[in-house]
C-alpha cells in the first residue's frame, strides 16, 4: 500500500525551528520527487518546495528562502524540511507529495500524505 507520512509537525515560538518528516512506503522513492505544500482554511494548497528524485535539484517559494531546506535520503524513505527563523505566517498544516516533475503546482503530484500541523506562536 503506497503511503507518505508527515511527522515532526507541532507548535512552537517565533524565530523557533522544526524539522519535518515525510517517510514513505509501497513505492520505490527514489524515482519520485517530492514536494512539500501547506494550507491554511480559506486559502488553497501553497507548494513550498520540491526536491528532484535523487536530489539534485530544489525549488522554493519565495516566502521560505533561506529559511527552510529540503533533503531526502532514498535508503531511508524520507524526505525531510529543515525550518529555521519560523514566523506566525508559516502556520498551516504542511502536506508531502510524491510527483514525477519538480514543480509547485499540486495538480502535477500522484501521491499525497495526510499532513501535520504546525503552529507558530508566543
Amino acid at each position: 500500500q503506497l503511503q507518505l507520512v508527515e511527522s515532526g509537525g507541532g507548535l512552537v515560538q517565533p524565530g523557533g525551528s522544526l524539522r519535518l518528516s515525510c517517510t514513505t512506503s509501497g513505492f520505490i522513492l527514489g524515482e519520485y520527487a517530492i514536494g512539500w505544500f501547506r494550507q491554511v482554511p480559506g486559502k488553497e494548497r501553497e507548494g513550498i518546495s520540491c526536491i528532484s528524485s535523487r536530489g539534485g535539484l530544489t525549488i522554493y517559494t519565495d516566502s521560505v528562502k533561506g529559511r527552510f531546506t529540503i533533503s531526502r535520503d532514498n535508503a531511508k524513505n524520507t524526505v525531510y524540511l529543515q525550518m529555521n527563523s519560523l514566523k506566525p505566517e508559516d502556520t498551516a498544516v504542511y502536506y508531502c507529495a510524491a510527483g514525477k516533475i519538480v514543480t509547485h503546482r499540486a495538480s502535477a503530484y500522484d501521491y499525497w500524505g495526510q499532513g501535520t500541523q504546525v503552529t507558530v506562536s508566543s
